[in-house]
């Protein structure tokens, strides 16, 4: 029987918990590769670093350089006895204002506008404003430095399902990620797999890599919740692409090599900038584009990717790319074969 693919339902798919990979792989490049053939459907298990045998001379890699901020801090509520309960704050992004964040806060809906959170049993913060999405505005003391206070009491926000990692933090953050950069909430994981030495190899075969930013937001963790993927309504996510990405792109495309997005973040951006302006150019926007079967390609070539969540939106892009019916079938098979899944996962080459 045909799938119905503008249900949420067809892009679901049975994982045993244990193939959630809790820990990355170590070194970065020896997480296992699966490679997918478009044209024919077939496949190859192999070793990350073996991307080298599968990209050619001239082909361009191009990649999300966001960092990720380190944007969960837990406080205590202010109260006039002394003592207070336990308070999550999920920093997202800057205000209007100097001194305002806009974060997710919990219990968020049991404190009202004006409560005070003291951070590390010394900084006090002022819960202001309810927003959109269930998000709450988030006022520092004036003369405060917010990200200076955020980098000291926050810790860096693995995805939910990671629940008994040991890795250091920094193998939540890809080997090129900017510190003028950290502005994610989530990191885009297909480049976690890539060390410098990997990056100058693949450089000195004549296949340079690039960097856009997208910096990706709260709405990554969210599940798609109805029942028709048309009613999916996706976060804005802010991305660029700088004048030297641009130019690369096009001489890529005009020299006859491959646009290879590394990650899902890429595509996203690639895409969102091709269809608003009909082709790469250098700048700034701001995109919600949500990709799902049936949708055509304009810049991306090739795809460097994680195995990502049953009925995600993320799995429906891949879905988009590499065909549905290939991409479920693969999915299931590398379930068979043991592969991890998800942020701290293996990857998947898609050409």
């Amino acid at each position: 029987m045909e799938r119905d693919l503008t249900k949420t339902a067809a892009y679901d798919y049975q994982l045993p918990k244990e193939l959630i990979a809790q820990d990355p792989a170590e070194p970065r490049d020896s997480s296992r590769l699966l490679v997918v053939h478009r044209e024919n459907g077939g496949t190859e298990d192999r070793i990350f670093r073996d991307i080298t045998e599968y990209l050619h001379p001239g082909d361009l890699l191009v990649m999300n350089d966001t960092r990720v901020l380190p944007a969960r801090v837990e406080g205590v509520k202010k109260n006039e006895g002394g003592g207070g309960a336990k308070v999550e704050i999920f920093f997202l992004n800057p205000g209007a204002s100097g001194n305002e964040w806009t974060a997710l806060v919990r219990p968020g809906r049991k404190l009202p506008e004006g409560t005070r959170v003291t951070l590390g049993g010394e900084t006090e913060v002022t819960v202001g404003a309810r927003l959109e999405d269930g998000l709450r505005t988030i006022v520092f003391a004036p003369g405060d430095d917010p990200l200076a206070l955020i980098h000291r009491f926050g810790s860096t926000p693995l995805p939910h399902y990671i629940t008994d990692s040991h890795a250091d933090p920094e193998r939540y953050q890809t080997v090129y990620a900017k510190r003028e950069k950290e502005n994610s909430v989530a990191a885009p994981t297909a480049g976690l797999h890539f060390t410098p030495e990997l990056l100058k190899k693949l450089a000195d075969m004549g296949v340079p890599h690039i960097f856009i930013t997208l910096q990706v937001g709260l709405g990554t963790f969210r599940p798609v919740k109805a029942e028709n993927i048309a009613e999916h309504v996706m976060h804005t996510e802010f991305c660029e692409i700088p004048p030297e990405a641009a130019a690369a792109i096009k001489a890529a495309k005009e020299g006859g090599g491959r646009v290879v997005a590394v990650g899902t973040t890429v595509v996203r951006t690639l895409e969102s900038f091709a269809q608003r302006y009909g082709e790469i150019v250098p700048g700034v926007l701001d995109t919600k584009l949500f990709i799902s079967p049936g949708y055509r390609f304009r810049v991306i070539d090739a795809l460097i990717t994680n195995f990502h969540l049953p009925m995600s939106t993320l799995l429906m892009l891949v879905s988009a790319f590499g065909g549905y019916e290939t991409m479920m079938r693969v999915y299931n098979e590398a379930v068979e074969k043991r592969y991890r899944f998800f942020s701290f996962g293996d990857s998947m080459f898609i050409e």
